[in-house]
């Protein structure tokens, strides 16, 4: 089974011999994967949807792993019972959805070692939930795929900690081992948001394009505090 690079540096953060549920399985892609490559001895595949769900278990009977892959039918963890699996990944969701997932499947959640996250948006206010809510980022990642930046975690249950803005906005992890990716796009980021103050500039008399200017100039503060991580 072939990953697109996000989905494989998704798998990349389940630790081998895990039991997976995989919520928002959509074809089947990652639990396949995981099952071929012998890191998870069973996974449950799930989506909300009947027709995602129907696709993943064509896939997955096709590379004749139905005895290793089950399907179901769940809105997040519903369909999962305590101490079922040891590790969840949801991928490719919105951040307030990953974080629905958690709290309402808390009972569930709370059996779970090891969470793979990759949020597609707000993920300042994951990871601020995560660290206010018992679990601890303890690997992340991002990739770069088709000219879109992909960051994700690995979470465990644990005590919070002190996080700056900075490292709830880029992650903690990433910043502090200096990964060439989040560079990359904090880099990218800079040169954007200096590119529309110096086009705001030629309408400072406005209010809007002022008002605009302020909030791009804390922006831009926060990614070079990010960049000061980088040598």
């Amino acid at each position: 089974m072939e990953l697109s690079k996000r989905l494989y540096a998704v798998a990349g953060l389940v630790t081998e011999g895990a039991s997976v549920a995989d919520i928002g399985t959509d074809h089947g892609y990652i639990p396949i994967y995981l099952v071929q490559q012998g890191i998870a001895s069973h996974v449950i595949a799930m989506d909300i949807n009947k027709g995602p769900l129907e696709r993943a278990k064509m896939h997955i009977i096709g590379h004749g792993l139905k005895e290793q892959i089950e399907t179901r039918l769940s809105d997040g963890l519903a369909a999962v019972a305590p101490g079922e699996v040891d590790t969840m990944i949801a991928a490719g969701m919105g951040g307030g959805l990953v974080i629905r997932i958690l709290t309402e499947g808390k009972e569930v959640a709370d059996t779970i070692t090891s969470f793979v996250l990759q949020p597609q948006s707000e993920i300042q206010r994951v990871r601020r939930y995560l660290n206010e809510h018992g679990y601890r980022i303890i690997q992340e990642d991002m990739v770069e795929e088709d000219g879109k930046y992909y960051p994700m975690m690995r979470v465990v249950h644990g005590e919070a900690e002190v996080y700056t803005a900075c490292e709830y906005l880029y992650g903690r992890c990433l910043l502090r081992n200096q990964h060439p990716v989040l560079e990359k796009y904090l880099k990218r980021e800079l040169q954007i948001k200096e590119s529309v103050f110096c086009q705001l500039m030629k309408h400072k008399s406005s209010e809007s394009a002022f008002s605009r200017m302020e909030e791009l100039k804390t922006e831009m503060e926060m990614v070079k505090e990010a960049l000061n991580y980088y040598p």
